[in-house]
């Protein structure tokens, strides 16, 4: 396991998300705690010392049983990150005491502002709510140690929030080489790195798509280089970007913990031969599951019913692969939807990716009458 330098932390580039523990039964529920433990200690003894959890997880009980998992580990062997989620409906100091208790800690490594996105902006930054100056204090108070925000939003609505306090010592993001493009997490990257914050990872590999892809993706990868993983081509796309301090992985078995450790035994990323490789893999796949809109926006002016014709793509891009379209930042606040096309094909002449797209329309608006209405799909 290599480490990276973070202040005075000395962080695991590999970290442990701890929503996928082992649960009793099918249906889900309380953490198998006997299972759950066995997953944890092997992460730890390979060197993972960085554990990320939130209030909101497993309804609590990730909180509740890393509490009692690492009660006879040395406080100091392991970084402990959780986050407030304005969504919970309580006092921030209210929810932070209580995370205290259930995590039966001190203080906490890393806390965060859980889930910024459009939707829940203007909660974190309502002054008389007073969150950052809360946490502020808490830090002064030698209960935190670092502040920092979990993010969704888009890179306009991230500028926003930043042009009205950045000052915060981390920033946690959806990043992957598919949503690189797809949800422009590289202009999340850049902007944060712009601005010197340091970058942390969830869904480095999509939940868990990028570990399979499509046999003809696949195929392009496994090629290139036969002996490692799919899931070891995400992590080392992450490992080429220098502000990237932690991935985070939620691991549920220890295979999936000691096969992920050896990727992150030593820091290799992608070379270029290795990097235009996965571009080829990732166009591949896309083509098979989605639209390969580059978001030029030529169509949207030849548009006579006015639909912002990317952001639906994207939309149906999202669902295609992960079967949500929530994480699409600022999607449910579109004006129209795929179902107000006309069908009149005045786009496909401006479109130069050759795009079927009154058919992508067609087949968008026949999911959305499927699934009722993306703004109920959501969560963080």
């Amino acid at each position: 396991m290599y480490y990276k330098k973070f202040h005075d932390l000395s962080l695991s580039a590999l970290g442990f998300g701890a929503l996928r523990f082992p649960l009793e039964g099918e249906g889900g529920g309380r953490i198998h705690r006997a299972e759950a433990r066995k997953v944890l200690d092997c992460a730890l003894d390979l060197g993972i010392n960085y554990i990320d959890t939130a209030y909101t997880y497993n309804d609590g009980d990730s909180e509740r049983f890393l509490g009692e998992a690492l009660a006879g580990r040395p406080r100091d062997s392991y970084c402990l990150a959780t986050k407030f989620y304005a969504v919970s409906g309580k006092p921030v100091e209210e929810v932070f005491e209580e995370q205290l208790r259930r995590c039966r800690t001190d203080y906490f490594d890393v806390y965060m502002l859980h889930g910024l996105d459009e939707n829940y902006i203007s909660d974190y930054m309502d002054e008389g709510k007073d969150y950052i100056g809360y946490l502020q204090r808490q830090k002064e108070a030698g209960r935190i140690r670092c502040i920092g925000f979990s993010s969704h939003a888009n890179p306009r609505t991230l500028e926003r929030f930043l042009s009205w306090n950045d000052r915060f010592d981390m920033a946690l993001i959806q990043l992957n080489y598919l949503d690189w493009t797809m949800l422009d997490a590289r202009g999340q990257y850049e902007l944060l790195t712009r601005r010197g914050i340091p970058v942390w990872v969830m869904e480095p590999l999509k939940g868990g798509r990028l570990s399979q892809l499509s046999p003809e993706a696949a195929a392009i990868l496994k090629e290139a280089a036969p002996e490692r993983s799919l899931s070891s081509w995400g992590f080392r796309f992450l490992m080429g970007l220098p502000n990237v301090k932690v991935v985070l992985s939620g691991m549920s078995t220890t295979e999936q913990v000691t096969e992920n450790a050896e990727t992150f035994r030593r820091e290799d990323p992608l070379n270029e031969k290795e990097q235009a490789a996965l571009r080829r893999a990732a166009s591949v796949f896309m083509e098979q599951m989605g639209v390969p809109c580059s978001s030029c926006r030529y169509c949207c002016s030849a548009c006579p019913a006015g639909l912002d014709i990317p952001l639906l793509i994207k939309g149906y891009n999202e669902y295609r692969v992960s079967g949500e379209t929530w994480r699409v930042v600022d999607y449910e606040r579109r004006e129209r939807g795929a179902e107000a096309c006309l069908r009149c094909g005045a786009c496909l002449k401006r479109c130069p990716q050759k795009i079927d797209i009154p058919g992508t329309m067609a087949r968008l608006a026949a999911l959305e009458a499927e699934q009722a209405c993306p703004q109920e799909q959501k969560g963080v």
